[in-house]
Order: C-alpha cells, then structure tokens, then sequence
C-alpha cells in the first residue's frame, strides 16, 4: 500500500467511526493538568497505604475520585477533549485501581482473589493494545459502562479504608464498600468485554478497508 493510499485509508475509516475520534488535539487544559495531578498521587497514596496512615491515603483516594469527575465534566462542558485526555484519563483510572487493591490485598482489608480478579481484567485489556497498534487504530471511546464501574471502585476503596476503624462510622461503611466493590467489579468486566468487541469491530472494518484499497 503507498502512501496516499494509506491516507486515503485513514481518511475512510475516520469518516465510518467518527465517534472515536478526539474533538481537538490541545493537551494544555486543565482536565489533563488534573489527570496528571492525579498520576502524580498513585505513588503517594501508595506509600501511605502501606505505611499504615490511613487517614492520608483516604484523603488522597477521595481527591481522586473529585477530579476524576472534574476532568471530565470540565471537559465535555467546555468542549476541551483531547487526545491526550482521552489516554491519561483512562491510565490515572487504571493506576488508581491496581494500586489500590495491591495496597488492600497486602494489608489483608481485601482477600488476593479479589485482587487477582482485577488485575487480570486490566491484564486483558492491555492484551488487545498490541491488535490495535498493528491496525493503527484509533482509541475506542470511552464507555458509559466502563467509567460507571470505575465509579463503583474508586468510592469502594475509600469506604473500605474506613470500614477498618472500629467505630460506627467503619461499621456503615464496610458493607457499603463491599456493594461497591462486587458491582464495580462486575461491571469492570463487562466493560472489559464491551471494549473487546469494539475493537474487533474497528479490526473488520479496518481489514474491509483495506482489501478494498487493494483491490
């Protein structure tokens, strides 16, 4: 395939999967200062957990979780989605998650199955990254049903956190947390799931394109 035609190609399939395109290509804007700020945290909040100062790493996990819906309130609101975004956002999630349940599992709040039950879902998810690459496709948008299970565990962790205090507070909390962690990882799967589809769907289209391009 030459050049233009390679071009031609990108141009087609951007016309056929318009919704996963990013609406502008800035990096500079305060949703992404605010992924990066919460990328920054991942490290602090994973000393704190594991040095067994809880009520820092709450505070930190709760910081999280207010600018993650900043971020992307601020930039659907203002029209500020960007490329950049598109990828830190979802990777300050991931982080947030596998060190978070690292942390957890290794202070016994939240048994290693669970642990492992997670991260391999994370695991499968970078497994298709290779596909992806190798069509050049564009990143699959974000799913309503992917951030609304990311929602469920990062306000999980948090009630958990406080779920170890023995006081009536951490009573409350625990069972809540728990809700919130079997219907985040449910729902964390099934995203997982949804995402897989979506780019098998991106690789038939981009092979259709292709062939057509050839022939």
């Amino acid at each position: 395939m030459d050049r233009d035609q390679g071009g031609r190609s990108e141009r087609g399939f951007a016309q056929r999967t318009p919704q996963v395109m990013p609406q502008r290509h800035q990096w500079l804007t305060v949703p992404n200062l605010l992924s990066i700020l919460r990328l920054v945290g991942v490290p602090v909040f994973l000393w704190l957990i594991l040095t067994g100062q809880d009520g820092w790493a709450l505070a930190v996990l709760l910081l999280s979780g207010v600018s993650d819906y900043l971020d992307g309130k601020i930039a659907r609101h203002y029209g500020l989605v960007s490329k950049v975004g598109e990828y830190l956002d979802p990777i300050a999630d991931r982080l947030y998650i596998v060190s978070t349940v690292l942390g957890l599992g290794y202070r016994e709040i939240i048994p290693w199955w669970l642990v492992l039950i997670l991260v391999a879902r994370d695991a499968f998810t970078a497994g298709m990254y290779p596909l992806a690459r190798s069509y050049r496709l564009p990143a699959p948008p974000v799913l309503f049903v992917g951030k609304a299970a990311t929602f469920n565990l990062l306000y999980a962790f948090p009630l958990l956190l406080l779920g170890v205090q023995e006081s009536v507070v951490g009573q409350i909390a625990l069972p809540i947390g728990w809700a919130f962690v079997w219907w985040g990882a449910g729902l964390y799967w099934l995203s997982a799931l949804a995402y897989a589809v979506q780019v098998a769907d991106m690789v038939r289209q981009r092979r259709a394109q292709w062939q057509a391009v050839d022939t």
